[in-house]
């Protein structure tokens, strides 16, 4: 039986599948190339991890392909000082990666079991600045403000009302629209004294994101 290399799975998926996305903050590409992400996937999926593939999590959960992982860590640009609100733990892999890029990470999951196996491996990787919730983020509250929030599920909407949870200035990573075409957007908070209606919505990229729960379009009748 062949023992995979994943060091060099990992050099080969941050060579030939993230950079070639311009994926180039060097910040970014120094966190996928350490981190190891097979420690993130479940047992019989590990010999995928470095692949172009959304890896299933259970539950109609899926992990992001890593292009788009980083992609979407390069459009938050985390200084090591800010705090960040993930939504949607699944695999814990990203809230792992934004451990390394921020100060703090507070990450919710509504599903127990999947928040339950993403504490044990960021244990496992000493990763001590995420703390993970099980929590429904459209039924969840905190007085906390964040400097950034990271949708890793698509809405069908832009969530404006995940705003109040940011810092004036601040960011909110987001997937929204219909599948298959859905358009990754930075929504920026405006500064201190500035229009709360009004945020700044910046297209990224297009892609294609299972739903958060609760976020999926509702359905249209058709006579």
């Amino acid at each position: 039986m062949t023992t995979m290399d994943y060091a060099k799975a990992r050099e080969l998926m941050v060579e030939q599948q993230v950079r070639p996305w311009d994926v180039l903050d060097m910040r970014v590409l120094d966190t996928l190339s350490d981190l190891p992400r097979e420690a993130f996937v479940q047992e019989q999926h590990r010999n995928l991890a470095y692949a172009d593939l959304a890896l299933p999590l259970g539950h109609g959960e899926s992990m992001m392909k890593p292009v788009v992982e980083g992609r979407t860590l390069q459009s938050l640009a985390l200084e090591p000082t800010e705090d960040v609100l993930e939504i949607g733990t699944g695999s814990g892999f990203l809230s792992a990666c934004l451990g390394r890029l921020a100060r703090d990470v507070v990450s919710l999951e509504i599903h127990a079991d999947l928040a339950d196996a993403a504490r044990a491996r960021l244990q496992r990787q000493q990763i001590g600045n995420v703390e993970v919730v099980n929590a429904d983020a459209f039924g969840w509250e905190t007085q906390r403000r964040f400097d950034a929030i990271c949708l890793t599920g698509a809405t069908a909407v832009v969530p404006h009302d995940l705003l109040r949870w940011l810092r004036p200035g601040g960011r909110l990573f987001v997937v929204h629209g219909r599948s298959p075409a859905m358009d990754a957007a930075l929504v920026h908070a405006p500064e201190a004294g500035g229009d709360v209606y009004a945020p700044r919505i910046e297209s990224l990229f297009e892609t294609d994101l299972p739903y958060l729960a609760g976020a999926a379009p509702r359905p249209s009748f058709v006579l």
